[in-house]
């Protein structure tokens, strides 16, 4: 009698597992026997390819940074491939909002988020702005990306009308908002995007005309 097959055991098959873990319940349900069972193999055998839990979420936030398109960084003006760049990494996020925690902690060694930093720095600075700045930009950008998808302003008030009626009248709506919430939360993000925006374009401005009078 044939010996029944073994599961195939790789990263990518691993990492997609953990991700639709993460997806459906959270950074917590990740464990290495959880993902051993729902991978119908042997616990040690993960230790193969990842030393730790960590590394696997690592892992997993990687593989939704590498969904992100920087593309626009090239034949784009600084400011658009910003925001053409900054909605898609927003995309991404919202679709994965459970390991939105682990990347806003920053790229550490995880190869897809580094060479997305990599381009943005590399095209701001070749826009003309200075290291600092490009630095700080990019800083703000993720501040303002990740922030976004860590929660929902939206979801964030009580459904309950009676609860705003008499000491909190200003809020007499609030209890409406969950309903809206995708206009409410992507209207939010789409205004502070443009804010930003329009804030550095207006400082790059202002830079470009003090390098023109030095010359």
């Amino acid at each position: 009698m044939a010996r029944p097959r073994q599961t195939l055991l790789t990263r990518e098959r691993i990492v997609e597992v953990a991700g639709a873990l993460v997806d459906a319940e959270g950074l917590e349900a990740v464990s290495v026997r959880r993902l051993a069972t729902e991978l119908g193999v042997a616990g040690p055998s993960l230790y193969n390819h990842f030393a730790t839990k960590a590394e696997i979420l690592d892992a997993v936030a990687d593989a939704v940074v590498a969904q992100v398109d920087v593309s626009y960084f090239v034949g784009h003006d600084w400011s658009e491939a910003l925001r053409l760049w900054a909605h898609s990494y927003h995309a991404a996020l919202s679709a994965h909002p459970n390991i939105v925690p682990v990347l806003a902690h920053g790229p550490g060694r995880r190869p897809a988020a580094l060479a997305m930093a990599d381009t943005v720095y590399g095209g701001l600075i070749a826009a003309g702005w200075p290291p600092s700045r490009a630095t700080h930009i990019g800083a703000l950008m993720r501040y303002l990306v990740t922030g976004a998808a860590l929660g929902s302003f939206a979801l964030g008030f009580d459904e309950d009308p009676e609860l705003y009626d008499e000491r909190y009248p200003h809020l007499r709506n609030a209890h409406r908002l969950a309903e809206r919430r995708q206009s409410v939360d992507e209207g939010a993000f789409a205004l502070g995007l443009d804010t930003v925006l329009t804030g550095l374009e207006l400082k790059k401005a202002g830079l470009d005309s003090l390098k023109g009078s030095l010359t």
